[in-house]
């Protein structure tokens, strides 16, 4: 890992900087609950919270404390894009319960300055953060989702801001219609996208302005299926993707809603819907540096992951994995493509200017951070808390996919690279041998080797249940099954005596249980179930029908004179069997057939006259049928059956 490359580690009561494999973080450390920690843009502050205070940092060159801001409470702290201003959101303090007043719980924090220019409340931490201009000579907030009020400043100055006179304003014109995200695009003429939800049957609308005229759009779409979008603009501030989703899906092929992804210039020459080859949500979506191309993961998993130009054309896709993350290096040399949350943690790295070819393939189970280093040649993965409560540390993988440095640490809450300009590392035309790896990895390397061999080495057979495994006849085995087995023979070996087998096992077959006995009891005589009983039958018949086909049949007696072949040849023919009366080759005759239908019909007839006897009124049918018993009893005696 360079020297120049420097991260830091958020902990439950400290912060650690680490650079070239050292800490560095200055004294007095932190030793209270620490809540946030973050870098400037820029590189040039760290900040970081304790209960009491705010402590800043500067990073320029060796760490030092630079300056302490008396505010307590602080939960989360925000760097505008050039690190002059630090934005701190605070606990929010309800002061009149009647008129519902708040404390001024987010504070602007001019680090130049040492003062604090602006502040009013914000109750709710989902999206308090201002935002800043690239040139920071603006800011901007949302005020009740219906206006976004924009602020000049003025870097050098120490004058607070007055809040409610904002310099330029954006009013919603539909009274109905809510605004639910804005976002402010980089570079020297900046542009701000507005995403207004669908509502009461109206579309959803993503509109773009130029700063401050907001009188016209310079680009406008219209969509429905969007309760909510998300926005990036690329690097340049030409383009702009916005990922809208709703929570339900109304085709009920999802239970995570519907996602779709549009395309804007703020030239307003194109606007479109990017088609995606396969159904299923969007996973990610990342530009990259150079502002012509991004990446978008999508589909039921395996996912699939598919390259575009800046209007929205396919260029190239991977092929399908489950994959739902996508990095860029800083220098656009690399793509990382990972499945971290749910899925295994594989690691694909491509090399985007060699026509996509993968350069290598790790695991980094259980990730919850991943970046690339400033310098694009190194890749941090981490296991951060409350995502994982074990297992906790960070990882340094070369780009090869070698491992360079492992830290665990008992708990650790969030951490990151020091961001510093890319003038400071040349562009990557082949990629250098990975550096020697720190000690530190050398039991985690070993302990998974291990792992690895032993798994090859284990033998590979059919399962067996565990009341297989012991020492019994099935077995195979002459380990016992059980504690209470192996005390049993070591008592064998000891006294020389056969003792008794455990109850449910006989001597013979540990896993065998024996037949329950009772003393002075003749003993058990199993019982043959009827089914059993007449297999048992089929058997012995069709054994007999054998005996008797393959049993020789007696031979002619010879006479002295000599009798013509023609005269043998009727005397060895068998006599054919006489056949049964009423029964041919096993099957009832016709005549029999008859019979036991006629003697049906009687028994039936006999029926009703029961019936009729006792009291109960006959259909005229079955009066028919008893009237022919006389011309059944006929027919019956004339078949030749008596009573």
């Amino acid at each position: 890992m360079s020297k120049t490359t420097e991260i830091f580690c958020r902990l439950p009561k400290s912060v650690e900087l680490i650079q070239d494999f050292k800490d560095i973080t200055p004294s007095p450390k932190a030793n209270a609950e620490c809540r946030a920690a973050l870098y400037s843009k820029n590189g040039d502050f760290f900040a970081y919270t304790q209960p009491q205070e705010v402590v800043i940092l500067d990073t320029t060159g060796e760490a030092k404390v630079y300056h302490r801001i008396e505010i307590p409470e602080v939960f989360d702290i925000y760097f505008s894009p050039e690190g002059t201003y630090l934005c701190l959101w605070c606990k929010p303090i309800q002061l009149n319960k009647e008129n519902g007043t708040w404390n001024n719980n987010l504070k602007i924090f001019n680090i130049k300055t040492k003062t604090i220019i602006a502040e009013w409340s914000a109750k709710h931490q989902n999206a308090w953060k201002p935002q800043f201009t690239s040139e920071e000579n603006l800011f901007a907030r949302s005020i009740n989702q219906k206006e976004i009020h924009f602020f000049e400043l003025d870097p050098t100055s120490d004058s607070t801001v007055n809040i409610n006179q904002p310099s330029f304003k954006y009013k919603v014109n539909d009274p109905k219609a809510t605004l639910q995200a804005f976002q402010i695009s980089p570079g020297r003429n900046p542009s701000v996208a507005i995403f207004i939800p669908e509502k009461s049957g109206k579309p959803a609308n993503v509109s773009i302005y130029n700063i401050p005229n907001f009188n016209q759009p310079i680009c406008f779409k219209n969509f429905f299926k969007a309760e909510k979008c998300q926005l990036k603009w690329n690097s340049l501030g030409t383009a702009l993707l916005a990922l809208a989703s709703t929570d339900h899906d109304t085709t009920n092929k999802s239970y995570y809603g519907e996602t779709n992804l549009y395309l804007l210039g703020i030239a307003g020459s194109y606007d479109s819907r990017i088609d995606l080859k396969r159904e299923g949500p969007i996973h990610d979506i990342t530009w990259s540096p150079t502002a012509r191309e991004f990446a978008v993961s999508y589909g039921y998993m395996p996912s699939e992951t598919t390259f575009f130009d800046s209007r929205g054309n396919a260029i190239h896709s991977l092929p399908t994995a489950p994959r739902n993350t996508i990095l860029y290096s800083p220098h656009a040399k690399f793509v990382l493509v990972a499945g971290f949350g749910n899925l295994q943690g594989t690691v694909d790295v491509y090399d985007r200017q060699n026509k996509f070819s993968k350069v290598v393939t790790f695991e980094a189970s259980n990730t919850s951070v991943c970046e690339w280093s400033p310098c694009g040649r190194f890749i941090l993965t981490a296991t951060t808390s409350p995502r994982l409560r074990v297992d906790n540390g960070c990882k340094i993988w070369h780009a090869s996919g070698k491992l360079i440095y492992l830290k665990e640490f008992p708990e650790l809450f969030s951490i990151g690279w020091k961001p510093q300009p890319l003038d400071c590392f040349p562009p990557i035309r082949n990629l250098e041998p990975a550096p020697e790896a720190h000690e530190s990895t050398k039991e985690y390397l070993e302990k998974r080797q291990a792992l690895a061999s032993a798994a090859a080495k284990k033998p590979a057979g059919a399962y067996r249940p565990p009341h297989a495994r012991g020492g019994g006849a099935g077995s195979g085995s002459g380990v016992a099954s059980s504690l209470y087995q192996k005390e049993l023979q070591n008592n064998l070996r000891s006294n020389g005596s056969t003792p008794s087998p455990p109850p449910g096992l006989s001597r013979t077959a540990g896993n065998i249980p024996r037949v329950r006995t009772v003393v002075g009891a003749p003993p058990p005589v199993e019982k043959e179930s009827k089914a059993a009983a007449k297999n048992r039958k089929k058997r012995e018949a069709k054994k007999q029908a054998q005996e008797k086909n393959n049993s020789p049949a007696p031979e002619a007696t010879t006479s002295a004179s000599p009798v013509p072949a023609q005269a043998q040849a009727p005397a060895s023919t068998p006599a054919p069997a006489p056949a049964t009366a009423g029964v041919i080759g096993g099957v009832a005759s016709l005549e029999e057939k008859k019979i036991r239908s006629l003697l049906k019909k009687l028994r039936a007839i006999e029926q009703l006259k029961m019936k009729q006897a006792s009291g109960e009124t006959l259909e005229d049918t079955q009066v028919i049928k008893i009237s022919k018993e006389d011309e059944i009893r006929s027919e019956l005696q004339t078949l030749g059956w008596n009573e």
